[in-house]
């Protein structure tokens, strides 16, 4: 696509007429768009799953599938219902374009189709989707793929829903005297390898990072999307965690430069999880007992010098293959009785 001011695009043109198909596409071709066709509603959605287009001429009435029904497929189909189409047809009558609207369609034309006002609505149709387009980019920047999926398929509304998932946090030990004994940029270029490793073992194993504050991560397993062995993935992902910094480590020494550890800590059960904050700043978060005991967990870390620390609903859900070793109740601060806490040994994988 160029400006707004001359849009250029994919187009894919689906009519039954073979006569109307090829003077559709040269005259769309002498603007400057790429153009395909496709005889009937059939060939025009298996070429749409299959290639990228930026926008669907639709005729109404074709053989095998017709425009209507078209539409209902897009319309329920997460990947192709914001594909803009017009439609062009020469059925007549004010329920017909109603009902196309209603499907989804940007807008209705009747054929024959005026080519200056059909150049018009390209434009236009063109232009809303690089501005949605734009959104989406946004959005997948700023927040993960599964927040940013559950808000396009849900909206966004401040609140949440119980779930059953694990909590993981995670962060750099002695984070603090190392960013202090280098220079800043060093601290920032550290920060983003973290995140890059950390954030690739994290969403490998199904996981979304929820926050991000300094060396410190949050994650969740099992919201916003439900997930199955939310206990062993998030387990898993903690074992690659390790694994990915002693990697790092072996290139900071032999940059000279000090080896970091992590340590992470894993609780499953219960929790809510939503937006919180207000319609002009929110977040995607979870809380509740499970979340605070999983940050209690990470602490606990420094304390018994073990890297990944995790609590018995955890432990409960891992097959046996992972090694636990209990190391037996521990009493943490806003919890009437002592917990059972269990460290993994994060280079065992079998």
């Amino acid at each position: 696509m160029r400006d707004p001011k001359g849009w250029t695009a994919r187009l894919l043109v689906v009519d039954d007429n073979k006569v109307n198909r090829l003077l559709l596409t040269r005259s769309l071709e002498l603007q400057g768009h790429t153009v395909a066709s496709a005889e009937n509603g059939r060939v025009a959605l298996e070429m749409l799953r299959r290639e990228g287009f930026d926008l669907l001429l639709l005729d109404m009435e074709m053989p095998e599938m017709d425009g209507f029904q078209v539409l209902e497929q897009l319309v329920n189909d997460r990947q192709l219902r914001d594909l803009p189409v017009i439609v062009t047809s020469s059925l007549e009558g004010i329920a017909n374009i109603v009902r196309c609207i209603e499907l989804g369609a940007e807008d209705y034309l009747t054929k024959p189709v005026n080519p200056v006002l059909l150049k018009a609505r390209i434009g236009a149709s063109l232009e809303k989707k690089h501005l949605r387009d734009q959104q989406k980019e946004l959005m997948r920047r700023f927040a993960t793929p599964e927040v940013a999926q559950d808000l396009q398929d849900s909206g966004f509304s401040l609140g949440g829903k119980l779930v059953q998932a694990s909590v993981m946090f995670s962060d750099i030990r002695g984070f603090t005297s190392l960013a202090e004994s280098q220079p800043p940029e060093e601290t920032i270029e550290l920060l983003n390898t973290y995140y890059a490793l950390m954030f690739d073992a994290i969403s490998g194993h199904g996981g979304v990072v929820t926050l991000m504050m300094g060396d410190g991560l949050m994650s969740v397993f099992g919201a916003p999307m439900p997930l199955a062995d939310h206990g062993e993935s998030a387990v898993r992902a903690a074992q690659e965690m390790v694994e990915l910094i002693d990697l790092f480590n072996v290139e900071r020494q032999a940059a000279q430069k000090p080896p970091i550890k992590i340590g992470i800590g894993i609780a499953s059960g219960e929790m809510v999880a939503g937006y919180t904050g207000t319609n002009q700043r929110a977040t995607y978060t979870c809380i509740g007992d499970t979340v605070n005991l999983a940050a209690r967990l990470e602490t606990h870390t420094k304390v018994v010098q073990r890297a990944i620390l995790i609590d018995q609903a955890t432990r409960s859900g891992l097959s046996e293959r992972i090694a636990v070793e209990p190391l037996g109740p521990v009493p943490f601060k806003g919890k009437a009785a002592a917990v059972d806490v269990f460290s993994i040994d994060p280079g065992q994988k079998h």
